[in-house]
């Protein structure tokens, strides 16, 4: 191990009064400065850390163990994995909830029924509503700005989208159908109500009259 070099001598610095004389000027010059020996490898120097297990094992012609990153992986036996089960025909098949209601007051059940899809949760965009008769004021003054502009706001699926039951074929997929059977054909009702069911991914809320709904979807709800 190298020397540890001597430390510098304090410069002589001058004043007014005359030079002032350091300490080092007060050593004899038949006294030599004691010059430190070389250090044992096992005493390591103030100040620095010692040295560290992988010099001291390689000082000692002691091997370094392989550290953990490298050693080679060991195949454990684990169970093996379970087969994939089928989905379950609730999980595939949306609920249908039917809210009572006449051909005149089908649109406001509709409309609480949306009010009520997004108080606790939904999304906007998660609702689709299918009206029979009269068209939802949302969706007529959407229309007064062309069917491109009308079906844009659909395709963004950003919020609630309204539109007639008979082009329900037209209309993508949402968790939410909200289908509301507030007059018109009973034919053309009965024909939406099916596709309807099929553009709903978790939930159809009909609203209408029950003994009406019951005979288009060819079972009780």
């Amino acid at each position: 191990m190298p020397l540890t070099p001597a430390p510098e001598e304090p410069q002589i610095h001058e004043s007014a009064q005359g030079p002032r004389v350091t300490p080092a000027a007060s050593r004899t010059a038949q006294t030599p400065r004691p010059v430190p020996g070389p250090r044992p490898a096992a005493v390591p120097r103030p100040g620095r850390p010692g040295p560290s297990p992988a010099a001291a094992s390689r000082a000692g012609g002691t091997p370094m163990p392989t550290p953990p990153a490298q050693r080679a992986p060991q195949a454990t036996a684990g169970p093996a994995p379970a087969a994939p089960t089928a989905p379950s025909v609730s999980a595939a098949v949306p609920q249908v909830q039917l809210i009572p209601a006449s051909a005149e007051g089908a649109l406001d059940a509709a409309e609480e029924a949306v009010d009520l899809l997004l108080d606790t949760g939904r999304a906007p965009g998660d609702i689709l509503v299918l009206t029979t008769g009269d068209a939802h004021p949302w969706a007529a003054h959407e229309l007064s700005f062309g069917e491109a502009a009308y079906w844009a706001l659909h395709d963004a699926g950003d919020d609630v989208f309204y539109a007639d039951a008979a082009q329900v074929q037209r209309a993508a997929v949402r968790p939410v159908v909200v289908f509301a059977a507030n007059g018109g054909p009973v034919d053309a009702a009965a024909g939406a109500l099916p596709v309807a069911l099929a553009r709903a991914g978790a939930l159809l809320i009909v609203c209408g009259d029950p003994k009406q709904v019951n005979s288009l979807l060819g079972a009780g709800v």
